[in-house]
């Protein structure tokens, strides 16, 4: 059961994290996008106006260039035209009044031979000197971000080719502490989710865990039950058998005996995974699959089975070697029960996994049938054939135990069984 809640809180987790993941990075991606955007509205803005705004031009440089009015602001049409505007914040970033007075920027222009000459140049956090070498780095771009805070626009006007950069850090500031408020926060909401679904998880599968409990004291209880009275009756058997020889009445009984006793065997060799009693070491899975292929093939033969067996040699897995045989022999047992004509049993390596497969001809219509897997649960080919369906659910059992996966289909009349370990 705690498999069961462990699966079922990281199922959820990883939802909750796919989720966060998209609307988080939904909301950064946005964010980011939107401040480019306004950096390039004030590099397009400062193309428009030869790299300076008329603010920062000398007053005997004549009449302000297209795009400002004449006490140096922009044109409002200028710059907003196709820009989503609402509310109050039609003033606000690019569209600032402030902007042209606190916006720190450089511009440099290059003619053909690659003359550099100063436009404009207001900014601390470089030279003169630093900021030509710059621009010069830059003359072959476009549009784009540099230095990491630092937006620049390259275009050409009068037969020169300008080159301007803006200090866009105090405009990417908010946008990176809500990239890290984001993740930081996104962190503390998954550890507090994980907290509140192992919560709920233990509460929602308590009354799984109960019945699951009172399933196997009930498989406990009918055990030990059934051991004593066939203990007896077989004890008994025999003395009738020796005082009278045998007779079709003590064969019955016999028989009855026999297969109530392997019944109880079956439900015995469960309580091994339920209590994690395994002898763990290196076995070598060939030889055990040989062996119990050898073992069975005279029975395939008495039912005009065909077996067909591809193993590879010296295929090695840390795991019981008791419950492993176990495990085949009822593969084994499931192949002799309901094959029609043929058996096949394949043990490959592929890549990082070993495949074991089991495939014959079936009855079954086609599709999933996971559910054989359940104890006590048997399909409606399964009549009249024994058993009370713990045997693949033993399979089942021995797979998980050693950190494997186990699935069942019916494919073009096949049954297929595959392990993956």
């Amino acid at each position: 059961m705690n498999k069961a809640i462990r699966k079922f809180v990281i199922s959820a987790e990883g939802a909750v994290f796919v989720l966060l993941a998209v609307l988080l990075s939904v909301i950064n991606v946005v964010n980011f996008a939107m401040a480019s955007d306004d950096a390039d509205m004030i590099t397009k803005r400062l193309a428009g106006v030869h790299g300076m705004f008329e603010t920062d031009r000398p007053k005997d440089e004549g009449a302000p260039p297209a795009g400002m009015d004449e006490n140096g602001m922009t044109n409002q049409n200028f710059h907003t035209k196709g820009r989503f505007r609402f509310g109050g914040f039609d003033m606000m970033g690019p569209d600032s009044p402030e902007m042209n007075f606190s916006l720190r920027y450089f511009t440099y222009s290059f003619d053909k031979e690659g003359n550099a000459e100063k436009v404009v140049f207001k900014m601390s956090a470089v030279s003169e000197e630093e900021a030509r070498a710059w621009a010069e780095s830059l003359i072959n771009g476009s549009t784009g971000w540099t230095r990491v805070n630092y937006r620049y626009r390259v275009y050409k006007d009068d037969e020169k080719t300008y080159v301007t950069v803006i200090d866009q850090g105090r405009e990417l500031l908010p946008s990176y502490r809500i990239l890290i408020i984001s993740v930081c926060g996104g962190l503390v909401l998954l550890i507090c989710s994980g907290v509140i679904l192992a919560a709920a998880a233990r509460k929602i599968f308590k009354p799984i865990a109960e019945s699951d409990r009172k399933q196997k004291q009930f498989i406990t209880n009918v055990e030990n039950e059934f051991k004593v009275p066939l203990t007896i009756i077989n004890a008994n058997t025999e003395i009738i058998e020796k005082q009278n020889g045998p007779a079709e009445s003590t064969n019955i009984i016999n028989k009855q005996v026999r297969k109530m006793t392997a019944i109880v065997k079956d439900l015995s060799s469960l309580s091994v995974f339920d209590e994690n009693d395994m002898a763990i070491s290196k076995v070598n899975l060939s030889d055990i699959m040989n062996r119990v292929m050898d073992s069975s093939t005279e029975l395939f033969k008495e039912k005009n089975i065909s077996l067909e067996s591809q193993i590879e040699n010296d295929i090695m897995v840390e795991g019981d070697e008791i419950v492993i045989k176990k495990a085949l022999n009822e593969m084994i047992d499931n192949s002799l029960k309901f094959a029609k004509t043929e058996a096949v049993f394949k043990l490959q390596r592929l890549k990082n996994r070993i495949i074991l497969r089991q495939e014959n001809d079936t009855s079954l219509k086609d599709g999933s049938i996971d559910q054989i897997f359940d104890r006590f649960t048997m399909l409606e080919n399964a009549q009249g054939k024994g058993g009370i369906g713990l045997g693949l659910s033993y399979v089942k059992q021995a797979v998980l135990a050693h950190n494997g996966r186990v699935s069942a289909r019916v494919s073009s009349g096949r049954f297929v069984l595959q392990i993956d370990l």
